[in-house]
């Protein structure tokens, strides 16, 4: 497991170090072909989007003014943004990420941004550094498939949640089996395929957490619009360094190159989808009969 989210740190890693964001033409479109508006990417510092999306999650979290919401996997801050202006000054954003050069960025972006009501903590989203039941609303955007421990995750959103507090995510599920090449592929599962899971366990999962309400939808996007970014992905992108994931040793793909040359040879939309996640924590738990102890009536 260790070998696995070093893995994902580093290639995020690159991606936060490189010079992604709106302002490049296919970054853009990934975002707008996942429902990103374009004023909504214009009203966020354009670095928070380096075209990692796979939906929008704010389009669905009905955030109100005042509430706190909490992004698992914030990257540059794209959402957390987005969710800053919904929640207004006397609300709270929180971004969560394990990549330390993705927390840089955001905390940077929300510098130039202007934004007071934000915040940024490193961590695994499988241990939330946050207090039991001091969240509203959490979202995520393309990144709990991307855990190892699937369940624990679920678990650790239900524990910060408020009681009644809900669940809106965009993420990859699986509808179908992925070749056995693509789900043995390290390339496929950092590119947040190959760790993705069949939706009725994402269900399964969620309900087992302590959720009700739970709705899965299949959003219909075409995950070949990752290739729109083409050249400026972050593995490619022609401002990284000399020596970076961009300059290979000979004779070696690198992540980006792979994962093309996989998907190439697979339709991805088979198998895989970017669905809409909803959820609610129940508003109140159910209290369990006292077990009866008196003389008698137990007998």
């Amino acid at each position: 497991m260790s070998e696995l989210l070093d893995s994902i740190r580093s290639k995020y890693g690159t991606v936060a170090e490189s010079t992604l964001s709106s302002n490049d033409a296919g970054v853009k479109a990934v975002a707008e072909a996942f429902g990103y508006s374009t004023e909504e990417l214009t009203s966020i510092p354009a670095a928070a989007n380096m075209g990692l999306s796979c939906g929008n999650p704010t389009a669905t979290a009905h955030l109100r003014p005042g509430e706190v919401v909490v992004d698992l996997g914030s990257g540059g801050g794209l959402d957390v943004f987005l969710a800053a202006k919904m929640v207004g000054p006397q609300g709270r954003a929180i971004g969560i990420d394990m990549t330390s050069s993705m927390i840089e960025r955001a905390r940077a972006n929300a510098l130039s941004g202007g934004y007071t009501n934000v915040e940024f903590f490193q961590s695994t989203i499988d241990r939330i550094p946050l207090p039991d039941a001091s969240v509203d609303c959490v979202i995520s955007n393309c990144v709990l498939n991307l855990a190892p421990d699937k369940p624990a995750v679920f678990r650790e959103i239900a524990r910060v949640l408020k009681p009644g507090g809900r669940l809106a995510v965009s993420d990859i599920a699986l509808k179908a089996e992925l070749p056995e090449a693509v789900s043995r592929s390290m390339a496929a599962y950092v590119g947040c395929i190959a760790g993705a899971i069949q939706i009725e366990d994402y269900r399964a999962g969620l309900l087992a957490a302590g959720f009700e309400h739970v709705e899965i939808v299949d959003s219909g996007s075409d995950l070949n619009a990752y290739a729109k970014v083409e050249n400026q992905s972050g593995c490619c992108s022609p401002a990284m360094a000399e020596g970076s994931c961009c300059s290979p040793a000979p004779g070696t793909a690198t992540l980006h190159e792979e994962l093309t040359e996989l998907l190439s040879k697979y339709d991805v939309n088979a198998a895989a989808a970017s669905v809409k996640v909803y959820a609610l924590k129940p508003s109140s738990i159910a209290k369990q009969p006292a077990p009866c102890c008196a003389p008698g009536c137990c007998s």
